[in-house]
């Protein structure tokens, strides 16, 4: 029986349905990133508005900038403080659930839960924390440091919160990799005579490469674009202690209205997240084969 060939609707009537999905990504995302990249060869006025077209010059300023350079250094300092703490946390408290004893519904609930508070009410409940003179903090060990006016100390402490922020999603994707490792492969290793030191490397750790990947891809690419905390916090000081670039946009468009350097700063930030999400692409590659 031959086949009736089909028709051209019908060998393109399965990608209409993608039309809704596809206008909905171009109104949101690739029409406003279009028009930051537009807006990046302009001057513009203070409501935001394209006067005169400057081709690169925004971006020459930009690189001759101490301050966008400052932010750049800052901004990689702040992702790998908060991309250690929220890994770190996550898969800890991961490990710890594997277990099961008393209580455990309750600390697994509880090791999830930062990734249900908002990060804006956490920021003011942490400044209260750090407060030099009635936070919880100094107090409970004696101390009397102000955290977030001391620049080596602000972006640590920033850092922390937001890593540990990212923990409870992180808990979760780690907690989804370890219950997925078949309990007969821990059977007979341990049959074989291995210890837990040497399960959990030869077992545990090579089991979890994918989730361990896609934990730090996600990581990395929500830390470069942490705001929040910082503009609670910090303000971007003491000085630009805690300028990372996205408040440096945030800063130069809503405060200094530079449209047009901000969008071109956008750009940049942009560039820097797609060469390491490449990079890490091609070493995870790399280690593969």
């Amino acid at each position: 029986m031959v086949k009736k060939e089909k028709s051209t609707w019908k060998k393109l009537q399965g990608y209409t349905y993608l039309i809704p999905a596809i206008l909905i990504l171009v109104l949101f995302m690739f029409w406003p990133f279009i028009q930051t990249i537009v807006r990046s060869s302009f001057l513009t006025d203070g409501m935001g508005r394209s006067t005169e077209f400057i081709l690169f010059d925004n971006y020459i300023e930009l690189f001759q900038s101490p301050s966008f350079w400052n932010s750049i250094i800052v901004t990689l300092k702040f992702v790998l403080i908060v991309v250690a703490t929220g890994v770190v946390i996550g898969f800890a408290t991961a490990l710890l659930c594997q277990k099961t004893f008393p209580g455990l519904k309750f600390f697994s609930t509880s090791y999830a839960m930062p990734m249900a508070i908002a990060s804006a009410g956490m920021a003011m409940i942490f400044q209260v924390m750090l407060n030099p003179s009635i936070g919880i903090i100094n107090q409970a060990f004696n101390m009397s440091v102000n955290w977030l006016t001391d620049p080596t100390l602000a972006l640590i402490a920033v850092g922390i919160l937001t890593g540990w922020l990212n923990s409870g999603m992180n808990f979760l994707y780690f907690s989804s990799g370890l219950a997925s490792i078949d309990d007969s492969l821990y059977e007979s290793a341990s049959i074989d005579g291995a210890n837990s030191f040497q399960q959990f490397t030869n077992i545990t750790l090579p089991s979890l490469k994918p989730t361990m990947f896609f934990v730090l891809v996600t990581n990395i690419i929500n830390a470069f674009q942490g705001f929040g905390q910082i503009n609670i916090l910090t303000k971007g000081g003491p000085g630009e202690a805690t300028n990372v670039i996205v408040y440096d946009i945030y800063r130069n468009a809503f405060m200094n209205y530079r449209y047009g350097f901000a969008s071109a700063e956008s750009v940049i930030l942009f560039l820097i997240v797609m060469l390491l999400t490449f990079i890490m692409f091609r070493v995870r590659k790399g280690l593969d084969h």
